[in-house]
């Protein structure tokens, strides 16, 4: 049903629900909670940690007028509570000036508290008499343009009224395993009554959705003994001659891997492999290896990465490796013209092979004689997208790599129906890195240490948690840029983060691994795949924030040189459990060992996310719930589609909820 069918939601309104990506009543009763507000804890503003959220009664005394930094608008107002005088600020969001008036408020937001100076981030809020009303667990939502939580929550239970909510899970075995209904579910996380009930209605709906992925994952992957169409005619003495190339002897982990793509492309089936490996561990010289295996054969190859940054440094080490083969590169920056050409060369089997990103996977980029895929950080894509890769030429060989250790649980639901390559050694040459855990009174100490280092000639990253963009992304990053410039004048420092386009990125990355920066203060988006020899420092702004997994992979960014390399954890708390946890990292360097307890101790919701499955479960990673969902909701699709129970319903389901499958052929 259309959105403006509801009573409230008129066009304009309906505009500001498509910036949150809800264009109908189904989208809005997935639109979950990012937080909810336990009405009966109130706190004050003093003692609330930096980087955590709260709820705050306060009177509100006035507001400034809106102010400009850059191309950034922000408003602030000023707030007091028991004698205490803070502000709260907005970015971006200057239509709020008039919707501040002096009085009581309700806030709810992110706590900045850095030097006794207290803030609040983004805040949401809503007059104090008028939450009267709200008692127990209140949902907070994601707010876009002109919306308010009140008008979310009307809209919301409006919609719920109007959504049928069947499950695709057959009647049989719901009654079987005693699965409650899932409408029940959608009301209780909307409106839980208490915390066992919201844990118990997000573990309903994770399992529905599960349910659907996993089947939907059995709909894609087809037949996994497909027959070879293209005959490698390469010899393992070639092979051993490529592997030369690089300098360095490979580790048994890598030459098992490289052995086993070899027997898997000259045997009858076609390869669907996925190779795995902590970082530093060398798998992307087997993928190269696996490439050369295609063009020495006379195929064609292709490189896909999941940003222009990583896909520039791909194309670099192609050109550098295979100096007597046509490289050519394909990515959103590419001028029309570049890209016409490169597409016409494609087709004519003028190109050897192509490096490129998400470019690579538009309809009209067609290959001559294509038979080895390689997928760079397969968790950036979705399974529908590598099936998209793998239709680009006759039946090609697929290779997909994670830097990410899947636990093994995991990667038997997720990837069962690939072939696992582990490369569980790394180069004897990779260095450990010294990780600590920065007390705020050694903060001054460790960034003139800093200095001192960049003064050197080494370089460092600075890394802030990727926040959602209506609680500040940009600009916490960008505060603590024109901070730390501020505190170490004559330090280079460079800014970059999501928001940036994809040229201006590559742009930043290129110059600071050039040496023209000393320091790169950014978010997450460099914590794959990018290559700096010279950078030795990495600090990390909440670390408590990150998964175990995902702090691994930043620390990874350093030590791949000769210099000895730190990695410096900051927290934004003094909790026993926060500070367990990056005890933990600090102590292990084993990215497997990592994975499995990241996975004990967050559970699959954070693990597994959206960074681990692309476009897939986007909607529910607001829902906390249990590694056991996904095993239950394995059981129960397997036993759905042994006894082909509701199949055709889930079918549809699948398809319809998973635009990729839309051509999908069942099997």
């Amino acid at each position: 049903m259309e959105l403006t069918a509801l009573r409230g939601i008129n066009e304009k309104r309906a505009k500001d629900f498509a910036k949150l990506g809800v264009t109908d009543t189904a989208g809005l009763v997935r639109c979950f909670p990012r937080a909810y507000l336990d009405m009966t804890n109130r706190v004050f503003a003093r003692d609330v940690l930096n980087g955590d959220s709260a709820l705050i009664a306060c009177r509100l005394t006035h507001v400034e007028p809106l102010r400009y930094t850059g191309r950034v608008k922000y408003l602030r107002a000023w707030l007091e509570q028991d004698g205490d005088v803070f502000c709260a600020v907005w970015f971006n969001m200057p239509y709020l000036a008039g919707r501040l008036k002096e009085g009581e408020y309700l806030f709810y937001g992110r706590i900045q508290n850095r030097y006794g100076q207290v803030s609040l981030i983004n805040p949401s809020f809503e007059p104090l008499d008028r939450n009267a009303r709200l008692k127990g667990l209140v949902p907070v939502y994601s707010l876009k343009g002109s919306l308010t939580q009140r008008v979310m929550r009307d809209s919301v239970q409006a919609a719920l009224r109007a959504e049928r909510l069947t499950s695709v899970i057959p009647e049989e075995l719901c009654r079987k395993y005693a699965i409650p209904p899932l409408r029940e579910a959608y009301l209780s996380v909307h409106a839980p009554k208490t915390q066992q009930e919201l844990s118990e209605a997000s573990e309903r709906i994770a399992l529905e959705e599960y349910f659907t992925l996993i089947s939907a994952f059995k709909l894609i992957k087809g037949d996994r003994n497909e027959a070879r169409l293209n005959r490698y005619s390469v010899t393992e003495a070639e092979v051993a001659a490529f592997e030369a190339r690089f300098g360095f002897a490979f580790t048994a982990g890598q030459q098992a891997a490289v052995d086993q793509i070899y027997r898997n492309v000259t045997s009858p089936v076609r390869m669907n492999r996925l190779l795995q490996g902590d970082v530093g561990s060398g798998k992307t010289a087997v993928a190269l290896t696996g490439i050369y295996m295609a063009v020495k054969s006379g195929y064609q190859a292709v490189y896909l990465s999941p940003t222009e940054v990583l896909a520039a440094q791909n194309d670099a080490l192609l050109r550098k490796m295979f100096p007597e083969y046509r490289v050519g590169y394909l990515a959103g920056g590419c001028t029309a013209k570049e890209k016409r050409e490169i597409k016409a060369a494609l087709r004519a089997g003028e190109i050897d092979i192509l490096c490129g990103t998400h470019a690579v996977l538009q309809a009209d980029v067609q290959f001559a004689r294509l038979a080895f895929c390689v997928c760079d950080e397969q968790h950036r894509f979705g399974v529908a997208q590598r099936s998209a890769l793998g239709e680009k030429g006759d039946s090609p060989d697929i290779l997909v790599m994670s830097a990410t250790p899947i636990p093994r649980t995991l990667s038997l639901i997720f990837y069962g129906d690939l072939d696992v390559t582990t490369i569980p050694d790394k180069p004897r040459e990779r260095q450990k890195i010294s990780t600590s855990i920065i007390p705020t009174y050694k903060y001054d100490d460790m960034l003139l240490w800093i200095a001192a280092e960049a003064r050197a000639g080494r370089q460092a990253y600075f890394v802030c948690p990727k926040i959602d963009d209506d609680e500040g992304e940009v600009m916490s990053v960008t505060e603590l840029y024109d901070e730390l410039r501020g505190r170490l004048p004559g330090v280079r420092f460079s800014l970059l983060h999501g928001r940036m386009k994809e040229r201006e990125k590559t742009e930043v990355m290129s110059a600071f691994k050039a040496g023209a920066y000393d320091c790169l203060v950014s978010t997450t988006v460099i914590e794959v795949g990018v290559d700096v020899p010279a950078a030795t420092v990495m600090v990390i702004y909440n670390a408590e924030r990150f998964g175990l997994s995902q702090l691994h992979q930043l620390r990874g960014r350093v030590g791949r040189g000769a210099d000895k390399s730190y990695c410096f954890l900051l927290a934004g708390t003094e909790s026993e459990e926060a500070l367990e946890r990056l005890n933990i990292l600090k102590n292990t360097d084993d990215g497997f060992r990592l994975a499995e307890k990241d996975l004990e101790l967050r559970g699959s919701g954070d693990f597994f996310g959206t960074r681990q499955s692309g476009k897939f479960l986007r909607d529910i990673n607001n829902l906390h719930y249990s590694t056991e969902v996904i095993f239950a909701a394995k059981r129960i699709s397997d036993e759905a589609f042994e006894r082909r129970l509701n199949f055709e319903a889930i079918q549809r389901a699948a398809r319809q909820k998973y635009e990729g499958l839309k051509d999908v052929v069942m099997n």
